[in-house]
């Protein structure tokens, strides 16, 4: 099993990410809730979308329970196989409300990782670092940089490629579905729900590791930085002479020759 505590140093140590990688845990009964978490209907008297409660594990640094009823996101419920789907599945839901037509929704519905339905009760988020569990997912937000740096880590060890793919939003389905599912990293990029209720800026995307690959991708981190040379925040080559306006040389020399 993956050391957390040693994940959470190397994170900060060679990432230092601006808000804490999050640990992600799916539960099958509530009652396996870490305690101090915080169920968002019952603590904070109203529901949050998936992605709201994995920002407030990261940027507040709570732990963070969602059951089917502390969640609002139709698209987070089918995810997490919270609600049977037939109707999500099939895109007559989607034109229902609206969504026409319902094969283009059906063929995106198809396309996304779900966890099966009945199989977890709660989705856990927590600080990586504060942690009491072992989580199945670990979510790092970063800047391109970074999360390359994480992706160099994740290959280095390999010699293998990564390969994230893309849909239009529902990072939830990435984030924690799919590398549950399929035991593979992903590069995440944040849909319209992550950055209207979660805030997630401009400048930022996820990359979510799924604990089977976690110690490996410390290994390729430490390799990386001690024998390839990559770091974070990304050095520069500066063996080169500023090239100054003229004036700023004669200025110079005015002041070497200049006497005491």
């Amino acid at each position: 099993m993956a050391d957390i505590g040693k994940a959470s140093e190397f994170l900060v140590r060679y990432i230092r990410p601006q808000s804490f990688p999050v640990a992600v845990k799916m539960l099958q009964a509530s009652d396996e809730l870490p305690d101090r978490a915080r169920c968002p209907k019952r603590d904070l008297g109203f529901k949050v979308s998936l992605c709201q409660a994995i920002a407030m594990a990261r940027r507040n640094g709570w732990t963070v329970a969602v059951q089917r009823e502390d969640q609002c996101c139709p698209h987070a419920a089918f995810v997490l196989g919270f609600v049977p789907g037939k109707g999500y599945l099939d895109g007559s839901f989607a034109e229902a409300v609206g969504l026409s037509p319902k094969e283009r929704f059906s063929k995106l519905a198809r396309h996304l990782s779900r966890l099966d339905f009945g199989k977890y009760n709660c989705m856990v988020a927590a600080p990586l670092q504060n942690t009491t569990f072992q989580p199945d997912v670990i979510v790092v937000y970063g800047n391109p940089a970074q999360v390359s740096r994480l992706v160099q880590a994740a290959v280095v060890m390999t010699g293998d490629v990564l390969a994230s793919t893309f849909s239009e939003g529902i990072a939830c389905s990435a984030l924690i579905a799919r590398p549950m599912e399929t035991g593979t990293c992903q590069v995440v990029l944040s849909g319209a729900g992550d950055r209207y209720f979660a805030l997630t800026q401009d400048d930022e995307l996820a990359f979510a590791m799924p604990l089977s690959k976690v110690d490996t991708i410390l290994e390729g981190l430490e390799i990386g930085h001690k024998i390839v040379g990559h770091r974070y925040p990304t050095p520069f080559s500066m063996r080169l002479e500023g090239q100054l306006p003229p004036a700023y040389y004669q200025l110079l020399e005015l002041l070497n020759n200049e006497e005491a």
